[in-house]
């Protein structure tokens, strides 16, 4: 495990008012509800199953997040017009652990195909979840390699796997088998699709391993904790502010620890995000003379965004990091 320290306790998700669907759509562009569409209807829980799922489909799918653009995911409530249009869709794409109202309303749901990311890859225990702080030495070996039959344990898990683009590849896979499984039909395109899809996460992995070799420090500053998984691949150590809930505040003991971590490892840069307050990163970076820059977690898109999808945004991300770690 990568992230060194624990960090204060996450405080309960904050509800929000109803929402209705954001649509992302790759065989049309219009805002329809899922179901009855006369394509594969798939309900994603946020943006980065949302591109998962049009990547995957192709035409053959309409996709709808439940997370409306620049909404904080881990705050998602949903509403009852959103569960009864959840039961009229073809499949489920969500990452259990992550957004707690999304899983119980699928948990429930009688729809036909429940595919949760967070059982096709392994999730090590990064931040608050930990528990503890000694090293997490093992990954979870794959149990299952058929698409929603995996059987990962990820309860406490780090439930952010995209910002680790191999991980995310190990996601693709499987919601590419279990598309192929749910929609025979169109099974060839799908597993074209994922082919496709996981070639272009191996070149991005392939970019952050060589972006990233030669460094100055390992250390990197963020508002929370959503790039432990990230930080692993790499060899880097993420310290974060708060904790896996972007609205924790952070104790002042823990602001002291981190004002000693940034003159001790060298630390130049304090991250922030798009979708939550800079407020607490530009205090910190302001007390330590320290500059502040976006590290985005990639939870939704939006015009503050430095990209227009997944993979911009995480070259993006890239950049900034080899900015701050002094990278050559």
């Amino acid at each position: 495990m990568n992230v060194r320290r624990r960090h204060i306790s996450t405080v309960a998700l904050a509800a929000v008012a109803a929402l209705g669907f954001g649509t992302l759509t790759a065989c049309s562009s219009d805002s329809a509800a899922a179901g009855d569409t006369g394509t594969f209807d798939v309900v994603a829980s946020f943006y980065p199953m949302a591109f998962l799922a049009e990547r995957i489909g192709g035409e053959h799918v309409h996709v709808t997040s439940l997370t409306q653009p620049g909404q904080e995911p881990h705050d998602l409530e949903i509403s009852a017009r959103q569960t009864a249009q959840l039961e009229e869709s073809d499949a489920a794409l969500y990452l259990k652990g992550l957004q707690p109202s999304v899983d119980e309303a699928i948990g429930q749901s009688p729809i036909a195909t429940k595919i949760d990311a967070a059982g096709l890859t392994s999730l090590e225990e990064h931040g608050t979840e930990a528990g503890h702080d000694e090293e997490h030495e093992d990954e979870h070996a794959h149990e299952d390699e058929h698409g929603d039959e995996h059987a990962h344990e990820h309860e406490g898990g780090d439930p952010h796997i995209w910002l680790d683009p191999v991980k995310y590849a190990e996601v693709a896979e499987g919601v590419g088998k279990a598309f192929q499984k749910a929609d025979p039909d169109h099974a060839a395109d799908y597993r074209a699709n994922t082919a496709a899809l996981v070639k272009d996460l191996k070149a991005l992995d392939a970019k952050f391993r060589t972006g990233l070799a030669d460094r100055e420090t390992d250390v990197f500053v963020t508002t929370h904790a959503a790039f432990g998984h990230l930080a692993e691949r790499y060899g880097l150590t993420e310290e974060a502010i708060s904790g896996l809930d972007p609205d924790t505040e952070p104790s002042g003991a823990r602001v002291k620890e981190l004002q000693k971590i940034a003159k001790e490892d060298g630390v130049t840069t304090v991250f922030y995000e798009t979708l939550v307050s800079d407020k607490t990163a530009k205090t910190l970076a302001g007390d330590t003379g320290l500059k502040t820059d976006v590290l985005d977690p990639v939870e939704g898109i939006t015009e503050k965004s430095r990209g227009e999808d997944y993979f911009q945004v995480m070259e993006a991300n890239l950049t900034a990091l080899r900015t701050a770690l002094g990278a050559r």
